[in-house]
């Protein structure tokens, strides 16, 4: 299948910055093909994006301020004035919020114009400034956070996939409050923000400045968000290019360097771990003129949206990347694409855009816009979602407003006041018209206000209004963009008459004309249904119309009542509850040609379409209809994005064999009291993950871990029914021997057998002890032998029986 928001404020040299830091050549931005509007040039004017920004509002202004900085205040020893939030906030990421939030205020006020959005940025900023000050210039609500960046400035380094010296991910934590007061200052305009951002960066390299190049690396190890991004912007902002050192020293160059010789090793990794990386390697490469790691986040871009990215514009299963030439996971795991992960995408993609004025960049991030992003959030209450899962039949859980402190969250507040940023773009003399959307620019420079009126995807009728603001106003180059996804003609006219239609190069039309006060430009965006088959090649469609992926609801059982708000438990934002039976599912039958010739338009205002041929659910032989509606206004429901396909003969088999393998999940499932997927950032972090001298990756597709010291789990057996313990072992791993404890006593001792077919998986049993059987909670150690590895261990599972 297939942004910051503003331009940085004019760079300064500030008064923080260490004098015995020799001066060198200004540090600028190279040149791009395009520059974007800052925010408070481009105004919604209605539409489902609009009501998006404005939904989003409300959700900012029911956040309670003071319980987001109570972490900063009580890591600075300052009183609070309200408890800190639950969930996240509240279990070792203290603080991560409040970076988005300034972030989200900022992009917010850029956007609207309402007052009190900057009013409740600037409460936000004074009371992280005091915090600041009380902690010498550091700022962070990590517990007990000057402790641990103690040990890092002394080199006492111990990194995990996620975690730091025993903190959860202190690096991308304060990486959000970087990213949050450089938006404050460059979006929202606060020289406060810019003040407390740069003494955040003294304070940042005085505790790196006598760590090796290969002591940061170790530290990249664990999940960093894009430090070096926000190193890299800094670099402009002060002028002072140890912050470039910097942004480059925090580049991973694990990850980097494949890419830099375009190679895709992504299988297995956390994908919105890398993503932020990738952005940052871009931005350095922008400041620094580095063609070697533009290249590299070119091939990142590529693969990823071209190759492991499905319809609406998401990626990875349990926030991994999976392997890419099989999607399976994708349509049977519940845990589908992350809402963070194309959050980031569309960053890369903004920047990808902008430096090249390439049209396949705008695409996707259309693509994403429409289906991931747009539809990540409820359009009542404004709860934000997640996991999107592409699994056939099931459903999406939103967060609750005080409840739900998650990453998508923080990313998700942020979303809905970004929808303008690339509705345009200009250099001196030109304009580009990107996306169709309901939006008007104040092109102040030029001296005209320019405002696109559609109801796309609803009508394909679009009216180019043009006023001039300044009656000595310039005229100008106008490209209009000419999507692929068109199914006809964009017939363009100018006050009535066709247009003269200077060149149609690169996804645009050019008109060269001398425009004057009140032309108007007519023309249609032509589109019609289509199918998008899975990435891998397997028998699953989704339909969409032009850049618009439709779904169909779905209803698994007869009465069902859903819980789609989340509660404040740590993994709330998981949609747990049962999967859809097969026989409950719409299949699309024949040819996919064939479904789409029997589609028909719905008559009325809103996009629909009722599928009335090719269509069947076995359990309702007498359904033999389904209505597709735009995914992002399909809420509160069961739902289906990819259709499964079969001929009719393959119909009564395909069922058959559906219900014999949900039978056999759900008959593991029942029987499971608690299990741990090593390796994976949620389970463990829910699992309370311990362990020295382990390491974690990804074999065959199936994560693993292992350590030459010890590892150990914290399961939960609350009802007492546990009575056996189910690992998985890989067959290559012969002769390890270890030592299995449960709650500090001897379980087992193992030694790994050799197995015949050394790629394949295996389980063993291990029968529990009566004592251990009626503890609420089971410690489960590994601990290697002197000279030997525990592990690998590729699955946990208590058992009932």
């Amino acid at each position: 299948m297939l942004t910051g928001c503003q331009q940085s404020a004019t760079p300064t040299t500030t008064n923080n910055q260490d004098p015995t830091v020799q001066q060198q050549a200004a540090i600028n931005p190279v040149s791009q093909a395009q520059q974007a509007f800052s925010l408070d040039q481009v105004s919604l004017t209605g539409g489902p994006f609009w009501h998006a920004q404005q939904t989003n509002i409300d959700y900012l202004l029911a956040m309670k301020p003071d319980r987001l900085l109570a972490p900063y205040l009580r890591e600075a020893g300052l009183k609070t004035a309200a408890d800190s939030y639950g969930n996240w906030e509240s279990s070792g990421l203290d603080g991560h919020i409040g970076g988005h939030y300034l972030s989200a205020l900022s992009l917010a006020w850029a956007a609207s114009g309402q007052p009190a959005l900057k009013e409740r940025l600037d409460y936000m900023l004074d009371e992280l400034a005091r915090a600041q000050k009380a902690n010498g210039g550091y700022l962070g609500g990590i517990p007990n956070g000057q402790a641990m960046w103690q040990e890092i400035r002394n080199g006492n380094i111990n990194a995990d996939l996620f975690s730091l010296n025993d903190r959860w991910v202190p690096l991308y934590n304060i990486d959000k409050l970087f990213h949050g007061l450089r938006d404050a200052y460059q979006i929202a305009g606060s020289n406060q923000a810019k003040e407390m951002l740069l003494d955040l960066g003294q304070w940042m390299l005085s505790v790196t400045e006598n760590l090796s190049d290969e002591q940061i690396q170790q530290m990249l190890y664990s999940e960093h968000g894009g430090l070096n991004e926000v190193f890299a912007d800094m670099a402009l902002i002060s002028q002072d290019a140890r912050y470039l050192n910097l942004a480059r020293q925090f580049s991973h160059r694990t990850v980097l360097t494949p890419l830099t010789k375009n190679k895709d090793k992504l299988t297995g990794l956390h994908a919105n771990t890398q993503i932020p990386k990738v952005i940052g390697f871009l931005k350095v490469a922008k400041t620094a003129d580095d063609e070697a790691w533009e290249s590299a986040a070119e091939f990142f871009w590529q693969t990823v949206t071209q190759e492991r990215s499905v319809s609406i514009g998401g990626n990875s299963v349990k926030e991994h990347f999976h392997e890419k030439d099989d999607f399976t996971p994708m349509v049977e795991d519940v845990e589908g694409p992350e809402t963070c992960n194309t959050y980031n995408m569309m960053k890369l993609s903004k920047m990808l855009y902008l430096r090249t004025g390439e049209p396949r960049y705008l695409a996707f991030y259309e693509r994403a816009m429409y289906n991931h992003i747009l539809s990540s959030q409820h359009p009542e209450h404004g709860g934000l979602v997640y996991f999107t899962s592409m699994r056939p039949g099931h459903y999406r859980m939103y967060s609750s407003i005080q409840d739900s402190m998650w990453c998508c969250v923080g990313s998700g507040i942020e979303n809905h006041s970004k929808y303008g940023e690339l509705a345009y773009t200009h250099n001196n003399s030109d304009l580009w018209v990107n996306l169709y959307m309901p939006a008007a620019l104040n092109w102040q420079k030029q001296g005209w206000r320019v405002e696109t009126q559609t109801a796309f995807p609803d009508s394909s009728d679009v009216t180019v209004r043009l006023k001039k603001t300044n009656p000595a106003a310039s005229s100008f180059t106008l490209h209009l963009r000419k999507p692929d996804w068109l199914s006809g003609k964009m017939n363009i006219t100018v006050n009535g008459q066709p247009a003269q239609i200077a060149t149609t190069d690169a996804g645009f039309i050019t008109l060269q004309r001398q425009w004057h006060d009140n032309d108007t430009i007519r023309f249609q965006l032509p589109a019609k249904p289509a199918v998008e088959q899975l990435p891998d090649g397997q028998d699953y469609y989704s339909v969409l119309y032009g850049p618009v992926v439709l779904a169909t609801k779905v209803q698994a059982f007869e009465n069902e009542k859903l819980n789609f708000i989340a509660d404040d438990s740590r993994m709330g934002h998981i949609a747990a509850g049962p999967v859809c039976p097969p026989e409950a599912l719409p299949v699309m039958l024949g040819e996919p040609a064939s479904f789409l010739e029997g589609l028909e338009r719905v008559p009325g205002d809103k996009l629909a379409f009722v599928a009335s041929t090719n269509v069947a659910v076995a359990n309702q032989p007498d359904l033999t209809t389904s209505t597709l509606i735009p995914f992002f206004r399909l809420h509160d429901s069961r739902y289906e994005v990819y259709w499964p396909q079969l001929s009719e003969s393959d119909f009564s088999s395909f069922v058959e064999q559906a219900q014999a393998e949900a039978a056999s999940a759900e008959k593991l499932r029942n029987i499971t009291v608690d299990m741990v997927s090593p390796g994976q950032q949620q389970p463990e972090v829910e699992h309370d993950f311990e362990g020295e001298g382990t390491r974690a990756g990804v074999n065959n597709g199936t994560h693993w871990r292992d350590a030459t010291g010890w590892f150990s789990y914290a399961l939960n057996n609350e009802d007492g029914r546990a009575k056996t313990l189910r690992l998985t072992y890989f067959s290559g791993d012969t002769g390890r021997e270890f030592s299995i404890l449960v709650n500090g006593q001897r379980l087992a001792a193992v030694t790994l057998p050799a197995k015949a077919g050394a790629q394949d998986f295996y389980t063993v049993d291990y029968a529990l002890t009566e004592a251990m059987q009626k503890q609420p909670t089971l410690r489960v150690r590994f601990d290697a032998n002197s000279g030997s590895v525990a592990g690998g261990i590729y699955g946990i599972r208590l058992l009932s029986e």
